[in-house]
């Protein structure tokens, strides 16, 4: 099972690194193809809403396919993305190769949680998310600075090259390694569709906004709050950015660990640890030391929340979880879209550069919050149950998707 939680991996790799390598890339795209800098950063927002509309959108259309095959045609998808950004001789062309490429993103995170969850043991679900996202944070880390340098030596379409040439890997791998038990989702399009009248989804969604709008709001400006306040030169911000990643990846691990422990309780902590972290950023981050060691405290507590935060939707959405996987990957990006515009907003306002990390600590409490709000709304549910019985939890429903 470990080798096709790698498959799973290295596609999540590939997406991780053609969402955000477009970034290093901008001032390239943007002489190569005669735009603006502003205009070639539209194609770092259009991806980003079209996973927020292709996350829902791609799942429902293939809610009858096994999961198995749902995951072999996303790739294909991600594949032919790439593929047209590689070829393109002008912006349009650019775009729309991006829009194609993010579409697969957020079914492909969400049904590929729901299968990695069904892999393992149900007391090691959240784990092996976490491994999978193991894709995304080594992405960050590795895959975006490897393509941003291959980019600038042998020109920006040599990247989408090597990133198509990754999602080839990963389809093959996921074809080769996946179990073919991955049946489509017996509930059916209906059935999924039903789980959003359940209050505890939408709550979920919305913890998941707050706290990762709380992580971008800060995130987003770290360079020009490394470079104009704590007085890095801007040759630095790489390393700061690798060391941001590492902790991503340590966050990563230590988030799915934990939910596996004790979901809710972990996701409390994490949420405030994150909160407590961007109040400290503040401060630290007029110190080049105190803050490179805050930014990688902030990488860690920020995707800690990740595994937590996906195995809540999976177990509120129980019975048909993929469409709501996948709708929760949505609401990470909407998070990411919202933090930023936060963010820009107090900068503009002249409220300096270390004010997104005031707004992205309050979102992060308000993100708590609505965990708390529904947590007490479980606690009360088992209370008004006949005779005061506990009612049953997902780890106590037989099948591959038992879990807390």
């Amino acid at each position: 099972m470990t080798l096709a939680l790698l498959a799973l991996a290295i596609g999540a790799f590939g997406i991780g690194t053609t969402e955000f390598v477009i970034v290093g890339l901008l001032p390239d795209v943007a002489a190569d193809l005669g735009v603006s800098i502003p205009s070639a950063g539209l194609l770092v927002s259009g991806y980003a809403l079209s996973v927020v509309v292709g996350a829902p959108l791609m799942t429902a259309a293939g809610s009858r396919l096994p999961r198995k095959t749902m995951l072999i045609a996303l790739m294909a998808v991600f594949v032919a993305g790439n593929a047209l950004c590689a070829v393109a001789q002008d912006y349009t062309v650019l775009m729309a190769g991006r829009v194609v490429a993010a579409l697969c993103h957020g079914a492909f995170f969400g049904i590929g949680s729901v299968v990695a969850a069904s892999l393992v043991a149900p007391n090691r679900r959240a784990s092996a998310i976490a491994l999978m996202f193991t894709g995304l944070t080594v992405a960050n880390v590795l895959g975006v600075p490897m393509g941003t340098a291959l980019g600038q030596q042998l020109g920006w379409r040599s990247t989408f090259w090597a990133v198509t040439a990754l999602g080839v890997a990963g389809m093959i791998g996921i074809a080769a390694l996946v179990p073919r038990r991955q049946a489509s989702d017996p509930a059916g399009l209906r059935g999924e569709l039903a789980v959003f009248r359940k209050p505890q989804v939408w709550l979920a969604l919305l913890t998941t906004t707050l706290g990762f709008a709380g992580v971008f709001a800060s995130f987003t400006y770290i360079a020009p709050m490394m470079t104009e306040v704590a007085g890095f030169p801007p040759s630095a911000v790489t390393w700061l950015l690798i060391l941001f990643g590492i902790g991503l990846c340590a966050g990563n691990a230590l988030g799915g660990r934990a939910a596996d422990r004790d979901l809710m309780p972990s996701l409390y902590t994490i949420l405030a640890a994150l909160a407590v972290v961007l109040v400290i950023f503040v401060f630290t981050a007029r110190y080049p030391v105190p803050a490179a060691i805050t930014i990688a405290l902030f990488g860690v507590a920020g995707f800690a929340t990740v595994p937590p935060l996906q195995t809540r939707m999976m177990d509120k959405a129980q019975g048909a979880p993929a469409l709501a996987s996948a709708a929760n990957i949505a609401a990470f990006n909407l998070g990411n879209a919202i933090g930023a515009w936060l963010g820009g907003l107090a900068i503009g306002a002249g409220l300096g550069y270390t004010a997104p990390s005031w707004i992205g600590a309050l979102l992060a409490a308000t993100g708590l919050a609505v965990a708390f709000y529904s947590g007490w709304l479980d606690r009360a549910a088992r209370k008004v149950r006949p005779g005061g019985a506990r009612p049953a939890m997902v780890s106590e429903v037989p099948g591959p998707m038992g879990g807390r």
